[in-house]
């Protein structure tokens, strides 16, 4: 779907009382009219191609600067941010967040330059992973030029094999003089694989399965054929220290190793044709489902984009590892907040049938309240356990996808769950083992409830 209209008030209005004029001396300089510019200042018109091209012609003005929220992921990177535990007690809803952007979006620049030198409630302001983390936020995982990239040399592959590992090891033999050796588990026990340059050799290790050895041979020859770019993007960002860097260019490695197993057209047009059917999506694109979940969390290209998924990922004790919140509005990706209600602690073993549920997350804060969540396990390689992968779609665009089949979207008729405990104000459930943020205890003696907390707002 193409990018919607441009509302641009505040911006409109800071540069008319730049320039101290009126409404109606800068309606003229523009060739419109005196009310048509007050629609616009309110926000209830758009500023249209034309308008724009009069603003840059009579104006010294900067057009990017009507999009300045995009520096802070619009409405949805301004909730994740005001999801934060320490302003659970508030309830911002996502109507307010909306009206503080619109209205006062320096002032909401502000703050989220205030709140990513700090970091999360949950995060040390100096932790790489945590810097790392805020960044790929930022851009909400979608990294155009990097994508763009990928998709070409997947197309060149394409020409010279069907098959796309034999391409890519055709690739690394022909451009950069590379061979495949695959080594027994006890030559390299921590290694999933590696480059010996002195030998001209990507050696991988015998116990990954087809779908990681072949993620493994990507993200080398990705790593090998857009180095310059990573770097660039990378440069670009500003990182507290060379670890976050190093930890955002393998992150973009990653990225471009799954846009080259999946490039973006025919991996978009199959979702669609698929109804985004998962298990069809990994066959047909060789891949696990950890890096279907991945690659689903990116489908942000402007005209050509896909539903807006979110993931998070938990290992075998349910501590969270990581999640991609994308462009899907999902606040309780941040801070790795868990519930027992979450289907992904109904999935069994590994490769076992997808857990499918509509959840209604209450997280005290902005953001789409009813959720399809669709779980599912993977066996990570060489012996690292099991690993739940969540997939998470606002359930009003989830209607025609294949895992709603049979599923009521209805929220009424959703799981009533929370973000964790810390973040949820349901006082009735009894999976609860701790009181919310912001909550004051009662408790009583001579009462013994079955949800073990009994707590109060504070006043």
């Amino acid at each position: 779907m193409a990018d919607g209209p441009l509302f641009a008030g505040p911006a409109m209005r800071r540069l008319r009382r730049r320039e101290g004029m009126t409404q109606s001396a800068m309606a003229d300089r523009l060739s419109i009219s005196a009310s048509y510019l007050n629609l616009i200042e309110r926000n209830q018109r758009p500023v249209t191609a034309r308008v724009l091209v009069q603003v840059v012609d009579q104006f010294e003005f900067d057009p990017r600067a009507l999009r300045e929220d995009e520096s802070i992921g619009g409405v949805d990177g301004l909730a994740r941010r005001l999801a934060d535990e320490r302003f659970s007690d508030l309830a911002v809803d996502r109507d307010e967040v909306a009206e503080f952007l619109a209205n006062a979006p320096h002032a909401a620049a502000a703050f989220v330059r205030l709140y990513d030198d700090a970091g999360p409630g949950t995060a040390r302001p100096d932790d790489p992973l945590s810097a790392c983390q805020l960044e790929v936020e930022r851009w909400r995982n979608h990294f155009a030029d990097l994508d763009s990239a990928s998709e070409t040399l997947a197309d060149e592959l394409r020409l010279s094999r069907s098959d796309i590992a034999a391409a890519i090891l055709e690739r690394l033999r022909d451009e950069h003089q590379i061979s495949l050796r695959i080594l027994p588990e006890d030559i390299m026990p921590d290694d999933l694989s590696r480059i010996d340059l002195h030998a001209r050799q990507l050696q991988v290790n015998e116990m990954l399965d087809c779908a990681d050895r072949l993620f493994e041979m990507a993200i080398q020859l990705s790593w090998l054929e857009h180095r310059q770019l990573i770097r660039s993007l990378a440069s670009g960002s500003k990182f507290p220290d060379d670890t976050s860097r190093a930890l955002f260019e393998r992150h973009l490695a990653s990225y471009a190793a799954h846009a080259l197993i999946m490039p973006y057209g025919r991996f978009l047009r199959a979702c669609e044709a698929t109804g985004y059917d998962l298990d069809i999506l990994q066959r047909r694109f060789s891949c696990s489902l950890a890096h279907l979940a991945f690659r689903l969390t990116s489908l942000q290209r402007v005209g050509q984009r896909g539903l807006p998924f979110a993931m998070l990922e938990f290992d075998a004790a349910a501590q969270f590892v990581t999640g991609h919140a994308g462009a899907s509005g999902a606040n309780f990706v941040d801070g790795g907040g868990r519930c027992p209600k979450w289907p992904c602690f109904m999935a069994d073993g590994a490769n076992s049938a997808l857990a499918v549920a509509a959840v209604e997350v209450e997280s005290g804060a902005a953001g789409p309240a009813c959720w399809l969540m669709i779980a599912g396990r993977v066996a990570k390689p060489m012996g690292a356990g099991l690993r739940t992968i969540l997939l998470c779609l606002d359930a009003k665009l989830a209607g025609d996808i294949a895992a709603s089949r049979g599923i009521s979207l209805r929220q009424d008729d959703a799981v009533k769950a929370g973000a964790g405990c810390w973040r949820c104000h349901r006082p009735a459930c009894r999976q609860r083992i701790a009181p919310p943020s912001g909550a004051n205890l009662s408790l009583d003696s001579f009462r013994r409830s079955a949800t073990f907390w009994t707590f109060g707002q504070t006043g």
